[in-house]
């Protein structure tokens, strides 16, 4: 998704895979567009694998849109979605959710998580330096501790801005083999190749991490980029492109 304003040009990539022979991915990957201006991304990973955790992951994610399609903020969306899961199945099940907001009136991108994901931070300059931030004080999961709330980091919008979003199965690629994905390394090496882009990181990352489980995914996967260009164009057009394998 390419999203223009302010002379500045936000793009948007998702890529994700399913656990190996699982069928359906337990993951949800949700994009709105703000009522004030702006575009919010929900990415949701359901407790376990398969149809029972996309059902969970499901929930959560569509809570969470509806509400910020109402206006309501981010945190608040995230928790009146861990009360509404906590009470439908009465704290016995949770979902990992991050939330990713470019909000236009303040010029900033907002980060709201629950997970123990990090979100990756990475700064790039003209030369090709990059200078990278992990966003990763401990969160709870939503749907059962009675008190979660989201943690939330506030970053301003600039060019060469590019913010990773991922569910524990790309953090976890390899670790059965007794291997590690560095993947802020991983992302600044990508990053420097000239056809670099939101869409080819995010590929990647879940290239890289189906590689390391030996093209057999042991976790649900999801990676979501969203990257900051210049725009230089008079015409704001707005695009979306969406490849669905089945």
């Amino acid at each position: 998704m390419v999203i223009v304003a302010r002379g500045l040009e936000l793009h948007v990539a998702v890529a994700k895979v399913a656990k190996y022979a699982a069928g359906e991915s337990g993951d949800t990957v949700e994009v709105i567009e703000r009522p004030h201006g702006g575009l919010s991304l929900v990415l949701a990973d359901g407790q376990s694998s398969g149809r029972a955790a996309k059902l969970i992951s499901n929930i959560a994610a569509r809570k969470i849109i509806s509400l910020l399609a109402d206006g309501v903020r981010d945190g608040a969306a995230a928790r009146a979605a861990h009360d509404y899961l906590r009470t439908l199945r009465q704290g016995k099940v949770s979902a990992e959710v991050s939330i990713a907001s470019v909000d236009l009136t303040t010029g900033t991108l907002v980060i709201s998580r629950n997970t123990q994901c990090p979100a990756v931070i990475i700064w790039r300059a003209p030369a090709d330096d990059f200078a990278v931030t992990l966003l990763d004080d401990p969160s709870e999961p939503i749907g059962i501790h009675p008190r979660t709330k989201p943690v939330i980091s506030e970053l301003q919008l600039e060019v060469g801005l590019f913010a990773l979003l991922f569910s524990d199965g790309l953090l976890a690629a390899g670790r059965r083999k007794g291997l590690s994905f560095d993947i802020p390394a991983f992302a600044c090496a990508h990053l420097r190749q000239d056809s670099a882009s939101a869409e080819t990181l995010a590929e990647a990352l879940i290239s890289e991490a189906i590689a390391l489980d030996d093209g057999r995914p042991a976790d649900d996967i999801s990676a979501a980029v969203l990257a900051v260009y210049p725009h230089a164009g008079a015409v704001q057009i707005r695009k979306m492109s969406v490849r669905f394998p089945f």
